[in-house]
This record gives structure tokens, C-alpha cells and sequence, in this order.
């Protein structure tokens, strides 16, 4: 064997190890947007907001009259507003310095030990379950960022669909062993001694412990790399110069127009997509009147099937390009809306079926997104660039909860909201149709897969 092909053997066996170290940051986070984000914390918030609501039904937060129903709606556009002034150091730091891990340990770190924290939140202490829902939130969007922007360099541009599906079906294959647990607990708490308040405490601080634990492995795992400078030493005012780098970040972007129309696109029907994952299960408990059990056990069902439909969608991707598999997840997905409103309330069978649909689809989606967008970054900008992605992915996200809460809070009615979202994948579907993705690629610079 050639010391060429002793050498090529080497790279792919670190490339291969740093790619089985990446897919653990999925499994180690996916528990918070599944446990907490989309099945315990919106309803649990909701109630207690509403232990502490006047007799009108609204709290008062700085003095500000907000109805209690719409509380873990605005939280969340809160958080996302944050992120969106985080994200851009994050980004700008870890392209300057070569050194994303370190930073994706402490904004790991800093939202798991928030997401713990939630066991403390009882009574009518919604705003201690208002500013840790933030903080979270708001680490986890940073997190991802970071750790996406490893995706280009781990995997070549051939590996990508298959290594970002495999990356998310990672993460809900994590999601669905913890709903398994937290479904034993919740539904047998008084067998465990504990109250119903209690065991969903106990199910929302695990999930921060659990996105600790497993955050241990990508992080022996994944390297950093040197980086060539587009100008000034590396690291030189990294922190200092944040904003600045960000505003070079989006002139930089202008110099990729197609890349920019991919991002709004994605920011539209994306906006959809975690509105509809953050808002389910207020939906489920506050408009259909279904019980904890039933919610958590659709939520399961989920994320049984989106581990099939994120490796189905993939290999989709193979045959007929990310672009169209995408499209068509998103005609999918506006069906999905238009029969949730139609859904009768007390009739878990039917929720049960719309929840197989949202598995079937969902993973795919967002894992397609994710390589294709990897396709038109600009070699050495990946953190910044994919600091800008996950503005849009969760950074930006904001819009979506926004008009979700302000829908709720003017008709008093979760239907007229949740119909309210069709919008967002009938306009991303049109903006993304638009993208003539392989010019895309080959102006930001990369090659050109065979199938795109």
C-alpha cells in the first residue's frame, strides 16, 4: 500500500469517527425540542400562567396585559429574538478563531443547566418557566449553528444528504427512547410515589441532563481546524469585533444572491415547520381537549417515524435531488395544517393520524434543508454562514409564534391559529420552486453534486 493510500485510508477513518461524534450532538439536544419544547413545557407552562392569572385570564409581566394562553407562544418569539443576538458573535468568533468547540460546550452547557433548572418551576411561578425557556432556547439555537457548520467540513459534498438525515435520525431515535421513559413515569406517577406535577418537573429536568451527557461525546470527538484569514491575525478582537464581522458576514452574502434566496425561502416555510412543532401540543391539550397521555403518545409517534422519514427522504434526495424531495414535503405539509383544522376535538385516532403524517415528513425536511444549504457556503465561512441558517431556522422563527399567539389572543381560537401558518409553506414552497440550486452551488464556489 502507497503512503498516498496509507494517507487517504487515514483521513477517511478521522472523517468517518468525526461524523459518528457529530450525530451524538442531535442525540444529546433533540430530547429538549422533543420532551420540553413540544410536549411538556407548552401545556405545563400554560397552566401554570394561568394559576397566576386575574380573573380576566391574563398575566402582567412588566405590566404588560398578556392572556396566559398565549405566554409560551411569546416566550418563544423572546427567546428567538435573543438567539438572533447571539448567534452572529458565535459565528463571527468561531470563524476567527478556527475554534467552534469551545463554544459549542458552553452554550450546550449554559442550556442544559437551564432546561434542569425547570424542576424548580411550580406553582404560579411562570416567570421563572418564562426566563429559562429563553435561556434554553436561546443556548440550543447557538448550539446548532456551531455544530452545523461542521457538516461541510466532515462530510464531502457527496456524504451530506445521507450524513445530516443520519444526524436526525439520531436525534429523534433519542427523542422517542426518552418519550418511552417519560410516558412510564407520567402515566404511572402515583405508582412512583410522586404527584402529576411533579413527574412532569422531573421529565423536563431530565432532558436537560440528558443533553449534558450526551453532549460528551461530540465533543471528544470533533476537531477544530486552523482556518485561513480573509484578513487580520486569527482570533485577533474576535469577541470585540462581533458586530462588525456580521455586518462583513451579510455584505459577504450579497455577494451570493442565490444563496440569499435559498435562506428566505427557508426562513418562510421553516418559520412554519417549528411553529408547528412548538405549538402542537398546546393545540392538542387547549383546542382537541386531549390528555397529557394522548399528546405525549402521539409525540412518540412522531418521532418513530421521522427516524423512517428523514432515511426514506434521503434516499429520495438520492434519486430525485434535495430540492424536490423538499417541495414536495412542503405540499405535504400544507395538507397537514388544512386537516389539523379540520380535526374534531376528543378524538385522539384522528390526532394520532395527523401526527404519522408530521413523521413522515418532518426529519426529511429539515435534515434536506440542512445539506443543501451546505452546498453554497463559501469554503471557510461555514460558522458564519451557518449562523445566518440558523437565524432562519430558529433564530429568525420568530414570526411564526408571534402570529400563532397574536392569532389566539384576538379570536380566542386555536383553529383560526393554527390555519394561520398555511401561509408560511405556501409562500416557501413558491420562493424555493425559484432557486436554480446548481448555479447556486457553483457560484458559492463548491462543486456540484451529480443530484441536487
Amino acid at each position: 500500500m502507497t503512503a498516498d493510500t496509507a494517507d487517504l485510508t487515514a483521513d477517511e477513518t478521522g472523517r468517518i469517527r468525526e461524523q459518528r461524534g457529530w450525530y451524538f450532538y442531535d442525540f444529546a439536544c433533540s430530547v429538549y425540542s422533543t420532551s420540553v419544547v413540544t410536549v411538556f413545557l407548552g401545556p405545563y407552562l400554560t397552566s401554570v400562567a394561568k394559576a397566576a392569572a386575574d380573573a380576566d385570564g391574563f398575566v402582567h409581566p412588566l405590566g404588560v396585559p398578556v392572556r396566559a394562553g398565549s405566554v409560551f407562544a411569546y416566550s418563544v418569539s423572546v427567546s428567538i429574538v435573543l438567539a438572533v443576538l447571539l448567534m452572529p458573535l458565535a459565528g463571527a468568533a468561531a470563524d476567527r478563531t478556527g475554534r467552534k468547540k469551545p463554544l459549542l460546550a458552553v452554550a450546550a452547557y449554559v442550556g442544559a443547566g437551564a432546561t434542569a433548572g425547570m424542576f424548580f418551576l411550580d406553582g404560579d411561578r411562570y416567570l421563572l418557566g418564562v426566563v429559562l425557556l429563553i435561556v434554553a432556547n436561546a443556548s440550543l439555537s447557538v448550539s446548532m449553528a456551531l455544530y452545523n457548520a461542521y457538516l461541510p467540513q466532515i462530510a464531502t459534498p457527496e456524504e451530506r444528504d445521507a450524513v445530516s438525515s443520519r444526524g436526525w435520525a439520531f436525534g429523534y431515535t433519542s427523542g422517542a427512547l426518552v418519550l418511552v421513559l417519560n410516558l412510564i413515569l407520567y402515566t404511572g406517577h402515583e405508582s412512583f410515589g410522586v404527584s402529576e406535577s411533579t413527574a412532569v418537573r422531573i421529565c423536563l429536568a431530565s432532558a436537560g441532563v440528558w443533553w449534558g451527557a450526551f453532549t460528551l461525546i461530540p465533543l471528544s470527538r470533533l476537531r477544530d481546524r486552523r482556518v485561513e484569514k480573509h484578513g487580520g491575525s486569527a482570533g485577533e478582537g474576535a469577541l470585540g469585533t462581533g458586530w462588525r464581522q456580521l455586518m462583513a458576514t451579510l455584505r459577504d452574502m450579497r455577494r451570493h444572491p442565490l444563496t440569499l434566496s435559498f435562506l428566505l425561502a427557508y426562513l418562510i416555510y421553516n418559520d412554519g415547520v417549528q411553529t408547528v412543532i412548538s405549538q402542537a401540543s398546546v393545540y392538542g391539550s387547549e383546542e382537541l381537549g386531549l390528555d397529557q397521555t394522548t399528546l405525549i403518545t402521539a409525540v412518540l409517534l412522531v418521532q418513530v417515524l421521522a427516524v423512517v422519514g428523514a432515511l426514506g427522504m434521503g434516499r429520495l434526495a438520492r434519486i430525485h435531488g434535495a430540492k424536490r424531495t423538499i417541495l414536495a414535503s412542503l405540499a405535504v405539509w400544507t395538507v397537514i395544517l388544512a386537516a389539523g383544522y379540520l380535526l374534531p376535538a376528543g378524538a385522539p385516532v384522528w390526532f394520532f393520524a395527523l401526527a404519522a403524517a408530521i413523521g413522515m415528513v418532518l426529519g426529511g425536511s429539515q435534515a434536506l434543508s440542512r445539506s443543501l444549504f451546505s452546498h453554497l457556503v463559501p469554503r471557510g465561512k461555514e460558522a458564519e454562514y451557518f449562523a445566518a441558517y440558523e437565524m432562519s431556522d430558529r433564530g429568525l422563527s420568530w414570526l411564526g409564534p408571534l402570529v400563532f399567539g397574536l392569532a389566539y389572543q384576538v379570536t380566542g381560537s386555536y383553529r383560526d391559529a393554527i390555519l394561520s401558518l398555511v401561509v408560511f409553506f405556501v409562500i416557501g414552497f413558491a420562493l424555493l420552486a425559484r432557486v436554480p440550486v446548481r448555479r447556486a452551488v457553483a457560484e458559492a464556489g463548491n462543486p456540484v453534486p451529480e443530484r441536487i
